[in-house]
């Protein structure tokens, strides 16, 4: 009885060891279709990317023009104290 267990126990541990073997080959098309989704995903992160720089960019040029009007006003405001 224990023979036949350790048998069928091999067995199925050299179907499970050949079996990925087979399924690593891929054929032309899977490779393609890997291939363009693998292109649509990096396109999609730099997009993504590039959206990100550009808001910071907006971000940045915005809180120079509030500190320069800011600046703007209290030199105005100095000058007619001044006066």
């Amino acid at each position: 009885m224990k023979r036949i267990v350790i048998f069928a126990m091999l067995l199925i541990g050299s179907l499970a060891v050949t079996t990925p073997v087979s399924a690593q080959r891929m054929t032309p098309q899977e490779n393609a279709r890997r291939s363009n989704k693998a292109a649509k995903k990096q396109a999609k992160m730099l997009k993504k990317a590039n959206k990100k720089q550009q808001k910071a960019s907006k971000k940045y040029a915005k809180q120079q023009r509030k500190e320069t009007a800011k600046a703007n006003r209290n030199l105005q405001h100095r000058k007619k104290s001044v006066l």
